[in-house]
């Protein structure tokens, strides 16, 4: 009877033991809950689409007329001023030949009115001269008073047509400005039907071909700016705030591990926005946002334009 009370209350004691563990088994089991809620987050990884500096452009021709020949193709590389398009340029071309023939029939007659006016001037000369001697021979009474009065309007009417032939001239002259005036702009013209590349870089696609009528609005073709490649990418709303300026990252293929290409962010989109990069389709009602980044590439060979691949950012 005894032996068994001894068993019962050695059995309640430990039942109880289990029941109330000690402080210490108490803290070590929180310390190891809180250890296994922790998630280190060292990299965050989001979908990228590989663009040029600024996009894919579409470039303008900024002129009107027929294409006399297209001087870029697909995937060419341009420079900055390179001619791209001929455009028919015959009435302006004529246009400034006309006005160029102008201002040499001008410049001819001004040489004219100069010549007279260089006439004018030795008879005026000659006038003064003989007005002087007459006034000298008057005084001694050698000639008469008319004689004296015909020299001096004469010396007065040559003197207004000098004043009068080099106002001429003076209009004429300015006739000139005017037709060089009128040159510039016709060769203005004719340097439109000349397209020239805005910028430096590379064709993507040709949208134009000889003897197509473009306008100002006609699209060129797609353009990508000259400069290292950026990988555009969006990150899910739950990882945004780890990302910051500078941080390393690189991408790879879709499932792959290997990096293709690395570089640093150089971009972080000042709002949370709806996924727009790789949306699967208008009927998507997925209600998450994202905020998208932009990495500056180091290196661009091998990657395609337009191409989606998978951006790691480095946010330890």
């Amino acid at each position: 009877m005894r032996t068994s009370i001894l068993l019962l209350f050695i059995l309640i004691t430990g039942f109880a033991c289990q029941r109330e563990p000690s402080q210490a088994d108490k803290a070590k089991k929180e310390a190891q809950q809180k250890a296994d809620s922790i998630v280190l987050i060292n990299q965050v990884i989001g979908l990228a689409r590989i663009e040029p500096p600024q996009k894919v452009i579409s470039l303008n021709a900024r002129a009107e007329g027929y294409i006399k020949e297209v001087l870029f193709f697909e995937s060419q590389s341009v420079a900055k001023g390179q001619l791209l398009l001929s455009l028919d340029d015959e009435i302006e071309q004529a246009q400034l030949r006309q006005a160029q023939s102008k201002v040499k029939s001008q410049q001819a007659s001004v040489e004219a009115s100069e010549a007279s006016l260089a006439s004018l001037k030795v008879k005026l000369a000659e006038a003064q001269n003989t007005y002087g001697r007459n006034q000298r021979l008057s005084a001694g009474n050698a000639i008469t008073q008319q004689e004296l009065d015909d020299s001096r309007f004469k010396v007065s009417d040559l003197e207004k047509q000098v004043l009068a032939q080099s106002a001429q001239i003076n209009r004429e002259k300015g006739r000139i400005d005017e037709l060089q005036a009128d040159i510039g702009y016709y060769q203005t013209l004719v340097s439109r039907k000349q397209v020239r590349a805005p910028l430096s870089g590379s064709f993507l696609s040709v949208e134009v071909k000889p003897g197509t009528l473009i306008t100002g609005s006609t699209i060129l073709g797609e353009f990508a700016v000259a400069g290292p490649y950026q990988a555009v990418a969006e990150i899910d709303e739950l990882f945004a705030d780890k990302i910051a300026l500078g941080q390393l990252a690189y991408i790879r293929l879709q499932g792959e591990l290997e990096a293709i290409a690395k570089g640093k962010v150089s971009f972080i989109g000042p709002y949370l926005k709806k996924k727009s990069l790789f949306s699967d389709g208008a009927g998507n009602l997925e209600d998450r946002r994202v905020r998208e980044i932009r990495v500056a590439l180091e290196n661009q060979e091998g990657l395609l334009i337009g191409s989606r691949v998978e951006c790691v950012v480095e946010v330890k």
